[in-house]
């Protein structure tokens, strides 16, 4: 009997030790409202809804939740450089960034155009890429309307600023930004490359 009772305690201690656990490892699920009043410092230079003003900032609204939180993180512990984004970055919670981010990827991006002498040349890019010179096609990990994959922290970049989108890909393919999958699809592009593909996908809706 009492080897018994020893067996029952021990097993009531075990169960509560993993219900413990696993309420000490559930993910947080960022809250919308929370990001929206904690986005107020993000308004000056992203917009209050997520759609910058100018190209220098790029959209955040319609991004992927699992996008942005992996960016804002990446500025937070200084895997991802920039001087303005580590400074905000640097207080805030997973929690803070799960809300941001919730709040950001629920909002409608604003629309952009493709310059119509570079749409032949960007959807020959993102659509099968350049063989001869060795590009990968965006749309492989981007979608064929640009919309990401979440799952993957593949971001959305349909309607994003073609001039950040620019900036972005010659980053990687100078080296200045790291990434093991878009250093190597953007070493080989020419600026024209680049310039046609990001005015491409600003336009894609």
């Amino acid at each position: 009997m009492k080897s018994l009772i020893t067996v029952i305690g021990l097993t009531l201690a075990s169960t509560i030790v993993v219900a413990a656990d696993s309420s000490a490892t559930a993910a947080y699920v960022g809250n919308a409202d929370q990001g929206k009043s904690k986005s107020v410092t993000c308004a000056g230079c992203h917009g209050a809804d997520g759609n910058s003003a100018v190209a220098d900032y790029p959209k955040l609204s319609g991004q992927h939740a699992t996008y942005l939180q992996s960016t804002l993180k990446a500025y937070r512990d200084g895997s991802r450089a920039n001087a303005i984004m580590a400074g905000f970055a640097a207080a805030l919670s997973d929690e803070d960034i799960a809300d941001l981010a919730a709040y950001f990827s629920a909002q409608t991006p604003s629309t952009g155009a493709v310059e119509a002498d570079l749409v032949a040349r960007g959807q020959q890019l993102y659509r099968f890429g350049d063989s001869a010179k060795g590009i990968s096609a965006c749309a492989a990990c981007h979608g064929p309307t640009g919309a990401g994959v979440a799952s993957a922290v593949f971001p959305s970049l349909k309607g994003q600023w073609a001039a950040y989108s620019e900036t972005q890909l010659k980053a990687y393919r100078d080296g200045q930004r790291q990434h093991v999958m878009m250093n190597g699809v953007a070493k080989n592009m020419s600026d024209a490359d680049i310039k046609a593909v990001a005015s491409y996908v600003g336009g894609l809706q």
